[in-house]
This record gives structure tokens, C-alpha cells and sequence, in this order.
């Protein structure tokens, strides 16, 4: 047969009781904290831009691509001739008028890339003033 000892554990002196908390008690920080982006975050932020900035070219570029509201110009067609400039036809087309204007309008009119380069023999199209 086993026996078993038994011990009396009355205690004179009561124990200090703990105070458990649930919750830490709040700290204030004293700057927020730094945001973070993962690479997924990362992924979806660019997604977004881009697609924004898309759908506002789609939007902005069909309505300025729309907007033609000038009238049309009466215009004359003009051979270039030996050693003749931009600025001498312009000035031949529009005498009394601002010579520069007109050396734009002309460049407009036939969709030339720069002022300079004209060869001999090309048609241009020139505005008709009336005097």
C-alpha cells in the first residue's frame, strides 16, 4: 500500500495581490508614424497614377484635338523663285501689314516645319490681304 503525506499549507502573512491589465497603458507618440508601402502597395499606387493619368489624355486630347474654330482664309499659290525667302513673299503678300505675322500664317498654311530651308520651285500656299 502507498501512503500519502499531507502537509498543512495555512499561511500566516497574505500574499501582495497582482493587478493584471488588459490593455498597456496608452503612449503618446511623439511624431506619428512613418508610412510604409509594400511592393504590392507600390504596384497599385503606380496603377492608379498611370491609369489617371490616361484616362485624363483621353479626355483633354479629344476635346482640344475638337476645337477648330478659325474660318478659312483666302489664300493664292505662290512659286518659289531663285534666292526668294519667307520673310520677301510675306512681305510681297502683305505690304502694308506686320511681316512676321504674316511669315507665320504662311508656315501654318502649308505645314512647314521651320522657316528656313525653302527650295526652289515649291508651291506655297500665301494669304490674300486686302489693301
Amino acid at each position: 500500500m502507498s501512503a500519502i503525506a499531507y502537509q498543512d499549507l495555512t499561511l500566516t502573512t497574505p500574499r501582495p495581490q497582482r493587478h493584471l491589465r488588459a490593455v498597456p497603458s496608452p503612449v503618446v507618440p511623439d511624431r506619428p508614424a512613418p508610412v510604409r508601402l509594400t511592393r504590392r502597395g507600390r504596384v497599385v499606387v503606380f496603377a492608379a497614377v498611370s491609369l489617371i493619368l490616361a484616362l485624363g489624355a483621353v479626355v483633354m486630347g479629344a476635346s482640344v484635338a475638337a476645337t477648330s474654330d478659325s474660318a478659312p482664309i483666302a489664300t493664292t499659290t505662290v512659286q518659289v523663285q531663285p534666292g526668294q525667302t519667307l520673310w520677301h513673299i510675306a512681305a510681297e503678300a502683305n505690304p502694308g501689314g506686320d511681316v512676321r505675322a504674316t511669315v507665320d500664317e504662311i508656315v501654318r498654311l502649308n505645314a512647314l516645319p521651320n522657316a528656313s530651308g525653302l527650295q526652289m520651285g515649291t508651291s506655297l500656299a500665301v494669304p490674300v490681304y486686302a489693301d
